[in-house]
């Protein structure tokens, strides 16, 4: 995730040659399994490369976790998200939960384990590669040069208000989602995306829809007040159809675009289209500090589980080994290490050893050639 650092840890902490990586592996469902396999190749490289010790577990989530335990999200996977310095997830979701009530799907083990680990700032990055530029359905001139990071509150709004169901008892179905937000939510993940901002081109748009809902009118009110603590900042607003529009028509204006959770999800897929493949975007979910000085940290690709190609050797694992890089810098202030994981992804991506999502010139590289690929960059 080249130029979104987000300052990592204390200098103390980032100084140290050795440290001790703690890190929960939730491989999770379908392609899951296979790209988080290889990003955990590419960690234990850059840990044994640099020295530093590496313990790694494995936890359920998702609708493995569902066939094995009767819940998307178990108390023994909570436990150890907790406990762990970091967590690398891969994806959830199967299709034979497609039709099962909210509560029992596998997407509310993901829900879960956000809340869990109140992680409230998810870091999406969205940047176009030289080698991918005709992976694009967008014109190559559009996408040349496009750099940015949306960052999405995670731990709000609509996917968590209440009161919310289906409720059939009455004379027709009727159903309530509510979107909610509180000063002190918006405040926090504002903070974050100015201060990202700072590390960037000092440029912020800000999301909303407040010319229709309440939620919106309160969110540009506090990062109004927030951005007075950062003057050399340049704040804008947009509303979101808006801002859907112009990701499209003049993606490089962006460069650090915060808005809330519900936006933000559908926003930040938008983003694929711009680095040619759902399958290259990583991201971060990023919390409080531990003890530890240590970030909270989430870590998974974008994408989801893909049950179509799911066995079969041909998922993208770009995103999964873009999302240690991320970890490496976020939970760990490793941004050496990060760095190097970044220029190996770009190597193998000029070198066109690439999965068939990316259109490369000759045959595809399956997932472990491109893992492997990457780990012998580093």
């Amino acid at each position: 995730m080249p130029g979104t650092g987000v300052g990592g840890l204390s200098s103390e902490q980032g100084d140290r040659s050795v440290l001790n990586l703690n890190v929960l592996v939730l491989p999770g469902d379908g392609i899951g399994t296979e790209v988080t396999g290889e990003a955990v190749k590419v960690l234990r490289v850059v840990a044994s490369k640099w020295g530093h010790q590496l313990t790694i577990r494995e936890g359920l989530l998702g609708g493995i976790a569902i066939h094995k335990t009767g819940t998307p999200f178990p108390a023994e996977t909570e436990k150890l998200s907790l406990a762990a310095d970091s967590v690398l997830m891969g994806a959830v979701g199967l299709p034979e939960f497609d039709n099962a009530p909210p509560e029992t799907r596998p997407e509310r083990g993901l829900l879960g384990i956000r809340k869990a680990m109140g992680v409230f700032a998810n870091l999406r990055p969205v940047r176009s590669y030289k080698a991918l530029l005709n992976s694009s359905p967008l014109k190559n001139e559009l996408v040349d040069g496009v750099d940015m990071i949306i960052v999405r509150e995670l731990n709000g709004g609509i996917y968590y208000g209440t009161p919310r169901g289906v409720y059939d008892d009455g004379p027709e179905p009727y159903a309530v989602n509510t979107m909610a937000y509180t000063k002190s939510e918006i405040e926090r993940v504002t903070r974050m995306g100015f201060e990202l901002a700072r590390k960037r081109r000092k440029k912020m748009m800000s999301v909303d829809k407040s010319n229709v809902l309440e939620c919106s009118q309160l969110w540009r009110r506090v990062v109004v007040e927030v951005a007075a603590d950062y003057p050399d900042v340049a704040l804008e607003h947009i509303l979101v159809d808006n801002c859907a529009m112009q990701l499209i028509l003049n993606p490089k204006r962006f460069d650090v675009v915060l808005t809330e959770n519900m936006f933000g999800d559908i926003l930040s897929d938008e983003g694929a289209v711009l680095a040619g493949s759902i399958g290259m975007l990583p991201s971060a979910s990023i919390g409080a500090k531990k003890p530890s000085g240590a970030w909270t940290g989430l870590y998974e690709p974008v994408h989801g589980s893909a049950p179509d190609i799911a066995g079969q050797n041909k998922a993208n694992p770009f995103g999964a080994i873009g999302s240690v890089a991320a970890m490496l810098e976020y939970s760990f202030g490793l941004t050496e290490e990060a760095a190097a994981v970044n220029r190996a992804m770009e190597l193998v991506l000029n070198g066109g050893k690439v999965t068939a999502d990316l259109k490369p010139a000759g045959t595809p590289a399956t997932t472990e050639q491109v893992g492997e690929y990457v780990c012998q960059a580093i």
